[in-house]
């Protein structure tokens, strides 16, 4: 019935911890109304370490790419859900390889098949990427796809090629040296219950829950069709250059190591020279060709969308 509890599942994996407080705000309101949320953290065999050790991170991106996560530690679930949350951070412009590992397994599709889920990830400033590879995961699966909410550093693009790895790498995020905190704000965690409420509200309406969005109208994404254009041109290049290492042995070998000095050296070339010069011609394009852009924007905003006429109701 209607007004019956309905039982919501949370499938998270968080490293820094960032992703699980967004989780928390988001499902606060659920909770308060009397739904049932179960949440299922994420678990590998050998877990990743935080801070990394440097060449354990540019070690980690070939398998990360190409999808080959490592085994996870043994799950399960309580319930039958009525509606999942997936919530997974951003490595290397692709799904952290715990929620790529539960999405390959045969329980995790089974889980999935047929579900209403909304996909949640808080990351740098490029999601479009990861979230393509999540849309493929979860339709190979069977799942319904309902809804996807990003939320992104909020400092300068270029700022965060230096904040973000500076925090993955040493476990600081204050700001320094005229550059800003890494990671989301407090104040975006916060204003994450707003997804919490909307749900709370589509929950009361069971026949709303077949796959089609329930957070329109939130700005639960807001995409940037020049750093997705930028995002596009670095995870190909991820995947050849993954191909390469992987040619050197398997993830931790010695022998890997000099591919990936060489792949170091080109990355940082095109951090510094293709990046921005990518960014600077789709602004110069925005400028005339602005109704192409949108068009754009509005593809890759795609279920939920940018806009923002429900804010005042859930805020």
């Amino acid at each position: 019935m209607a007004g019956e509890g309905k039982r919501v599942l949370v499938v998270e994996y968080s490293q820094t911890g960032q992703l699980s407080r967004v989780l928390d705000s988001v499902v606060a309101p659920l909770v308060a109304a009397g739904h049932q949320v179960e949440r299922l953290t994420l678990h590998h065999t050998g877990e990743y370490p935080f801070p990394w050790p440097f060449w354990t991170f540019l070690d980690t991106f070939p398998e990360t790419v190409a999808r080959i996560p490592p085994a996870l530690e043994p799950w399960s679930v309580e319930h039958e859900p009525d509606l999942i949350i997936l919530g997974y951070p951003v490595w290397f412009l692709s799904p952290a390889p715990a929620l790529t590992a539960f999405m390959q397994s045969a329980p995790g599709k089974a889980l999935l098949r047929g579900k209403p889920v909304v996909t949640l990830t808080a990351c740098r400033n490029m999601w479009t990427q990861a979230h393509l590879d999540v849309q493929d995961m979860l339709a190979e699966a069977g799942a319904l796809h309902c809804d996807h909410i990003a939320l992104v550093d909020p400092g300068p693009a270029m700022a965060t090629f230096v904040t973000t790895p500076r925090w993955m790498l040493t476990g600081r995020k204050g700001a320094f040296w005229g550059f800003p905190r890494a990671g989301i704000s407090d104040a975006q965690i916060t204003a994450a219950a707003r997804f919490g409420r909307a749900l709370v509200a589509a929950l009361t309406q069971p026949e709303l829950l077949d796959g089609r969005p329930l957070l329109q109208g939130l700005q639960a994404v807001k995409a940037d069709p020049g750093l997705a254009a930028s995002e596009k041109i670095a995870k190909r290049s991820f995947r050849i250059w993954g191909r390469l290492v992987r040619l050197g042995g398997p993830r931790g070998a010695w022998t890997r190591r000099p591919i990936l000095i060489i792949y170091l050296v080109f990355l940082l070339t095109l951090i510094v020279t293709v990046v921005p010069l990518s960014m600077l011609l789709r602004r110069l394009i925005g400028m005339v060709a602005r109704q192409r852009v949108a068009q754009r924007a509005q593809e890759l905003e795609s279920p939920s969308g940018s806009a923002t006429h429900r804010m005042e109701k859930f805020a």
